[in-house]
């Protein structure tokens, strides 16, 4: 059959390191209403005062971690997909950006013309947020009705505490706790909290420390932090570690509004005065290396860490292109439903 096509779906990179492209992918991605929830003339306010000095030093944070065939996160991305052309028996399996290229407009368009009628999206995030997945679905809606395309979707669901994920990043992890370590830092990408008070009617969000480990399965379905600290704690099961071996943070904060706790860049500081000298982290939150892990937290974060008086920082990679995850993804594929 090639009439069923999965089509994997990650965030997106400017196609070069040079200001120029950084500008017109960050202009891109922070005017989704999606990602900076602000009417839209507020949000183009916001967005022309960041764009008048980020992307100079995003562009230097771009270049210290680009490879020589181009952005990390677009190359393993795409060999992710060379691995599960393996996998994957039931037609083509092509690759999309949310920002950037390989548009998603312009894989569905393409699909749509080999004669393909049905495809699996498969948005590589972990954890459900409307900046994430809610906005891969909204464009993809948006395609469909513009271009008049005759295609039936299934959806990956989000997969945070599916055993299949979570035994891939176990054994990404296990070699290099078999090393010796002090201590497993697991830095997820941040959120405003306003993101997931949105979506909380029931208004248990946020109400307390312990609100993520007793969250109702109505809560649970969308908040991103409830699912980040499930997420962490069946690794940290799955990996056998004592609550006092591990702990969790998130990162890649901007702006001032509030987000959710604890931060990163405090943790690293924590854990160096603690004495903490080989410290482990691993971005669950990330199937693919990106600059959030390379850059931010294989490079930024190592100085910071060691500046406050720690150690060895070594960053885990993410599950990339590992045979596991590319079994373990054809199976979370297989049970998607029909959806949009």
């Amino acid at each position: 059959m090639t009439d069923h096509a999965l089509l994997l779906i990650n965030l997106g990179s400017p196609a070069s390191p040079q200001v120029a492209d950084v500008r017109s992918y960050l202009n891109e991605f922070l005017m989704d209403p999606y990602v900076i929830d602000l009417p839209w003339p507020l949000r183009r306010l916001l967005v022309s005062l960041i764009l008048w000095k980020r992307p100079a030093a995003s562009a230097h944070a771009y270049a210290s971690i680009w490879w020589p065939e181009g952005s990390p996160l677009v190359e393993i991305s795409r060999r992710l997909q060379t691995l599960m052309k393996g996998q994957w028996r039931h037609g083509p399996v092509e690759l999309a950006m949310r920002y950037g290229e390989p548009s998603l407009d312009t894989v569905l368009q393409r699909l749509a013309a080999q004669g393909v009628r049905r495809v699996t999206l498969a948005p590589l995030y972990p954890q459900f947020a409307d900046s994430t997945v809610t906005t891969v679905i909204a464009e993809t809606q948006r395609v469909v009705a513009e271009r008049k395309l005759d295609l039936q979707f299934s959806l990956l669901q989000p997969f945070y505490q599916q055993p299949e994920y979570i035994e891939a990043l176990a054994e990404s992890a296990r070699a290099h706790l078999a090393q010796g370590f002090d201590h497993l830092l697991l830095s997820f990408h941040g959120l405003p909290e306003r993101h997931l008070h949105k979506l909380d009617p029931s208004g248990e969000c946020l109400k307390g420390p312990d609100c993520c480990r007793t969250a109702s399965p109505a809560v649970l379905a969308n908040c991103y932090r409830a699912q980040c600290v499930r997420s962490a704690e069946l690794l940290a099961a799955k990996l056998g570690l004592q609550p006092e071996q591990w702990s969790m943070s998130f990162q890649s904060r901007l702006g001032r509004a509030k987000w959710i706790e604890p931060y990163t860049e405090a943790r690293l500081t924590e854990l160096a005065g603690q004495g903490v000298q080989k410290l482990l982290v691993m971005c669950p939150a990330f199937v693919a290396d990106c600059i959030e892990t390379l850059e931010e937290i294989g490079i930024r974060g190592r100085e910071q860490f060691q500046a406050a008086g720690g150690g060895e920082l070594l960053l885990v990679p993410c599950l990339n292109e590992q045979a596991s995850w590319g079994v373990a993804l054809n199976k979370l594929c297989e049970r998607a439903p029909l959806s949009l």
